[in-house]
This record gives C-alpha cells, sequence and structure tokens, in this order.
C-alpha cells in the first residue's frame, strides 16, 4: 500500500479518536451539569420548604396573645352596709323602681356563740360494746335515763326506822319526780317524790345518778335539768348541720384545766361502729369529733322596699327599709370599697403562669427559627458552590464544543 495511502488513515483514525474523546467529554461534561442543576432544584426545594416552615413560625408568633396582667379594679367594687344590732348588712342588689324607690337584697351576717364546729379528731377505745376516748366513756347524747337518780333515804314503818331506795328518781323545774304506767291512757304519770302517802325523812335522801360520769358528779339537780334541756338544743344543732338523728349522736365533757370550765365534745354512733379496729380496741383511724363555739352565720334577705339619701356628692350615707310603712326604720349607710384579695392573687398567679408560658413558647420558636436560618445559610453556600461548579462546567463545555467544531471543520477540509 502506497505510504500516502497509510499516513492517510493513520491521519483519519488519530481524527475519529480526537473526535470520540471530544465528544465522550462533552458527553461527561453534559452529564455533570445536569447533577449539579438537579442538586441545585433540590437545594431549592429544601430551602422552600424551610421558608415555609419559617413563616409558620412568624405566623403562630404574630397570632399569640400577650399575657395581661390582671387590674385591682377589675376585682375591687363598692359595698355599702349598714349595722342593725348585731347584724351586719352588706347591699347586694339595688333595683330602680322609680320615685326614688329601690327594690334591694342585702347578706346579713352575725357571730353565733352557740353553733356546731369541728374539733380535734380523736383515737377511740371499744371494749365491751362502748366506747371510749382516753378514760372516759362515750354516752348517748340526750339520753333521758343518764339523767335518772338513784335515791336513798330512811322511812317509819309500824314504828320502825327502814332504810329504802328508790330508782329511776327525775328532776325537772317543779322538783324530782317519779314515773308511773297508767294502764287506762297508755302512758307515764307523774308523781312527785317522795310521796305523801310514805313516811320518808327528807333530811335522809341521797340522790346519786344512774350514769357515774366525772362532768355530771359536779352538778346540781337542778344543773342536771338545765344541761338534758341543752343537751336536746345540742342534738338539733347537730342533727340540722352534719345529719343523723336523735339515736346517733354520742358526748363526752372535757374539763379546761386553766379556766376549769367543761366542754362538749360530740360523735357520731355510726361513725364509730362502722370504724376498724385493732386487736386492742383502738380505732386505726382518728374520729372527727365536733364541739359548740362560734361560728359566722349568714342569710340573704330579698326583694326589700327602701330609699336612699344622699349628700351634695351623691354618695349613700342612709337607707329606709320599708319607707312608708309602720315599721320602716332607717340606718346610716357606710360605704367602703373592698377587693377581693383572694381572687386578685389566684389572677395574678395565673398571670404569671400564662406569662412563663408565653415566653418558654417565645424561646421555643425563636429557637427553632434560628435552626432554620442556619440550615438556609448552608443550603444558600452549598447553592452559590453549585452555580460556580455549573459556570466551570459550562464554560469547559463551551471549550470542549470549540475542539469539536474544530476537528470536524479540519476534517472536512482534509477529506474533502
Amino acid at each position: 500500500m502506497p505510504l500516502y495511502k497509510l499516513l492517510r488513515k493513520q491521519i483519519e483514525r488519530e481524527i475519529v479518536m480526537g473526535m470520540a474523546a471530544s465528544q465522550a467529554r462533552f458527553l461527561g461534561l453534559t452529564a455533570r451539569k445536569t447533577n449539579v442543576e438537579y442538586e441545585g432544584q433540590q437545594v431549592n426545594q429544601q430551602r422552600t420548604t424551610l421558608s415555609n416552615q419559617s413563616a409558620n413560625y412568624y405566623n403562630e408568633l404574630l397570632g399569640m396573645s400577650v399575657p395581661v396582667p390582671p387590674s385591682v379594679a377589675d376585682y375591687t367594687k363598692t359595698v355599702y352596709t349598714f349595722e342593725d344590732g348585731a347584724l351586719s348588712n352588706s347591699i347586694t342588689s339595688m333595683i330602680a323602681k322609680g320615685n326614688g324607690d329601690y327594690l334591694i337584697s342585702y347578706v346579713s351576717s352575725w357571730t353565733d356563740d352557740f353553733a356546731a364546729i369541728s374539733a380535734a379528731t380523736s383515737i377511740v377505745t371499744r371494749s365491751g360494746g362502748q366506747f371510749y376516748v382516753g378514760a372516759k366513756r362515750l354516752r348517748q347524747l340526750g339520753n333521758t335515763n343518764d339523767f335518772a337518780y338513784n335515791a336513798t333515804y330512811k322511812y317509819t314503818e309500824n314504828g320502825q326506822e327502814k332504810t329504802g331506795i328508790t330508782n329511776n328518781v327525775y328532776y325537772d323545774d317543779q322538783g324530782y319526780y317519779t314515773l308511773k304506767y297508767d294502764p287506762e291512757t297508755g302512758k307515764d304519770i307523774r308523781e312527785d317524790f317522795p310521796p305523801k302517802d310514805k313516811q320518808i325523812k327528807e333530811d335522809t335522801i341521797e340522790y346519786t345518778l344512774n350514769f357515774d360520769d366525772e362532768y355530771l358528779k359536779t352538778l346540781s339537780a337542778d344543773q342536771v335539768y338545765k344541761l338534758q334541756q341543752e343537751e336536746k338544743e345540742y342534738l338539733n344543732i347537730l342533727i340540722k348541720q352534719y345529719g343523723g338523728d336523735e339515736n346517733d349522736w354520742m358526748v363526752r365533757y372535757v374539763q379546761n384545766t386553766s379556766t376549769g370550765t367543761w366542754s362538749p365534745y360530740f360523735c357520731k354512733k355510726s361513725t364509730l361502729e362502722s370504724t376498724i379496729y385493732s386487736e386492742n380496741g383502738s380505732s386505726l383511724s382518728n374520729i372527727p369529733m365536733y364541739t359548740i363555739g362560734s361560728a359566722q352565720k349568714t342569710e340573704e334577705v330579698k326583694g326589700i322596699k327602701a330609699r336612699f339619701e344622699q349628700d351634695a356628692t351623691g354618695r349613700i350615707i342612709s337607707v329606709t327599709l320599708k319607707p312608708g310603712e309602720p315599721d320602716e326604720v332607717t340606718y346610716a349607710v357606710t360605704t367602703n370599697t373592698l377587693t377581693d384579695q383572694a381572687k386578685y392573687d389566684d389572677a395574678m398567679n395565673q398571670y404569671e403562669y400564662d406569662k412563663y408560658q408565653y415566653d418558654q413558647r417565645i424561646q421555643e420558636i425563636n429557637a427553632k427559627i434560628e435552626i432554620i436560618q442556619a440550615e438556609d445559610k448552608n443550603l444558600e453556600l452549598r447553592l452559590k458552590q453549585l452555580d460556580t461548579e455549573q459556570d466551570a462546567i459550562q464554560t469547559e463545555m463551551d471549550a470542549v464544543q470549540k475542539v469539536i467544531e474544530k476537528n470536524t471543520e479540519s476534517t472536512f477540509k482534509t477529506f474533502g
């Protein structure tokens, strides 16, 4: 084969190989550029997602209600009061009816010195069907039999002096007496003691209460009778306030070592019977006890016709109840500004809690926004790197494209 043909083939081979290499390089750069563009799209998508998250947090910040501290004025009101002896009356409503008349309601408050109140709890011991607090036996409150006497005395019979005893002798404001059943009426009939038909020497009579109680022993017959009446009142008060019936309340009396006075302490028999006791008879829990003491009582009076008198400044200075009626009465009125401190303190505590929650949420959102901003900054830097890389790839692609065009042009000139 002639030498020029060999040279031509060699040149053709080199040209083809050069074009193939340039074409392969161009294709590689194109693929790389496509990857860079795709990664840039992904970065932009991530930045869009972060932007949406950031917008949501900012919207949440804008929608949050800033806690407002409570105002004392919101918990302060003007109160009109008037006194009627031991009663303190506070007007709760005033409804104008025309002609200067009003319909008012008010709350009367007073101190009840004879009220049932809670006392210290006690451990109770049960023994032989009876209940004890310490060494003191509890007895049924108001039980009439506890106030019966055994009377021993001297009397004369057939000229001889003898000793006698009569059980169940009672005492009231008319003196000692016994009860005798009358079959005709079916009721107990009172008979004075000592009976007139017996020659009993009254100066020899000794009365002993059936119930052996340290406190009752200190009382005269008249005092025991008064105590019996008091215990009926105790029963009514306890039943009204704490429930139960006339057989459900027990009592013991405790002496104050400082003053020497005795005070009653009550508890429910039903509570005692339902309590769990240890092997030695002691209650496993403290028993609620009650006593007589002072308690604040209130009563609301509604719809009373009234008329007010005001001074030159318009301040109410007196109120007349039931004006124009025979029993109308006028009272001086005191005007006070009253703040419900407990409710205000509750509102302030709620404000402090809400403010803490608000501040915590603000800090949480700001921290998340800072994280988003840091992530977006990193993505922005990566996007700039991709832009730089894409520019470099495009520059190299342009150079390769020129080489391919030059090779193509040279080929056509050589073999044309």
